[in-house]
């Protein structure tokens, strides 16, 4: 995240936003589950701090999304917070069904609490996010809040179905690049264009903006994904603070694998024959980069990055808070890990 005086305002309220969301659950009964949501979001137990709280780039594209549209940004903190919550509830079941034993350097809530445990977890961060936005009945009015409270159902409903087929995926072996973008629009995507448009909707922006603001960030999650499964096979686990298992022990069908398998050399031909080792990871990565696939993932990262930031002008962004957005957009692409 670009260091920044609108980001420096913003941060801060999003956390109180995000902590008194969770307080809903704070009665004595519920303790340890206030707990267990409590330390996934990064607030307590070992580790504790920003490193386990993750860069809280969500409700920032929110949020800068809001102010570059020409509205309040404080108005539209309840739809931050309810975007951050959806994606907290989602990494905590996805923890589970990827069977992931850390995140963000630190066991995952599944590890510590058990399984059933995390679910409800989980179960009640969705709720959470759900109450959250309806916060925006004070701040946008009822109408803006019920179109707000509509585009979360209707996107969580989309990270459900990509998540769906990022999981079926993995069983088959026939699968063609067409195939990749459906489930990582719905996994990815559909959540961070939320986020711009959510932003946008708050600002009050005509429709056309809105679209714009949308594609912006939807090509911007595309983008984000991208990389994402460039790290999964060539990135630093230990720097990414996930498990140090490679995408390609566990059989995803990620982009780089999709343009491997397409070029049918002696990647696919591995491939084909069974499951990888994690002995076998580090000579299979460098068989898929040198028939391009590492190449190929980066210059489609970069591709999509440069339509979401097309949107974004068109959109025409005001202020330091477009330019922000941009600087973000960048950034993403300079993960490495």
């Amino acid at each position: 995240m670009p260091e920044s005086t609108l980001a420096s305002q913003m941060l801060p309220e999003v956390e109180a936003e995000l902590k008194a969301a969770v307080e809903r659950i704070s009665e004595p009964s519920y303790a340890e589950l206030m707990v267990m949501l409590s330390y996934h979001m990064g607030w307590v137990g070992e580790g504790a701090g920003l490193g386990a709280t993750g860069k809280r780039i969500r409700p920032l594209l929110v949020l800068l999304t809001a102010a570059a549209a020409g509205g309040d940004w404080r108005n539209a903190l309840p739809a931050a917070a309810a975007i951050e919550l959806v994606h907290n509830f989602s990494l905590i079941h996805d923890d589970i069904e990827d069977d992931s034993p850390t995140r963000r350097g630190r066991p995952t809530v599944w590890k510590k609490w058990g399984i059933a445990q995390a679910l409800n977890a989980g179960d009640a961060m969705f709720t959470i996010a759900h109450l959250e936005i309806m916060r925006l009945e004070g701040t946008t009015g009822d109408q803006i809040a019920l179109r707000a409270a509509r585009l979360l159902q209707e996107t969580c409903l989309e990270l459900t179905k990509g998540q769906f087929l990022d999981i079926s995926y993995e069983g088959r072996s026939n699968l063609t690049q067409e195939d990749y973008w459906p489930m990582v629009s719905g996994k990815t995507a559909a959540l961070i264009a939320a986020c711009t448009e959510l932003g946008a909707m708050t600002a009050r922006a005509e429709p056309a903006i809105q679209s714009e603001y949308r594609q912006f960030g939807y090509n911007l999650g595309l983008a984000f994904q991208a990389l994402d499964d460039l790290l999964g096979i060539w990135g630093d686990a230990t720097q990414m603070g996930k498990s140090a298992q490679s995408d390609l022990v566990s059989g995803k069908k990620s982009l780089p694998v999709l343009y491997g398998l397409s070029q049918d050399g002696s990647f696919a031909e591995r491939w084909r024959k069974g499951s990888i080792q994690p002995g076998e990871v580090e000579q299979l990565a460098h068989i898929l980069e040198s028939e391009g696939a590492r190449d190929y993932t980066q210059e489609t990262a970069v591709c999509l990055t440069e339509r979401a930031i097309q949107a974004l002008t068109q959109a025409q962004p005001r202020g330091a808070a477009g330019a922000e957005l941009i600087a973000l957009a960048n950034q993403l692409l300079r993960r490495n890990g």
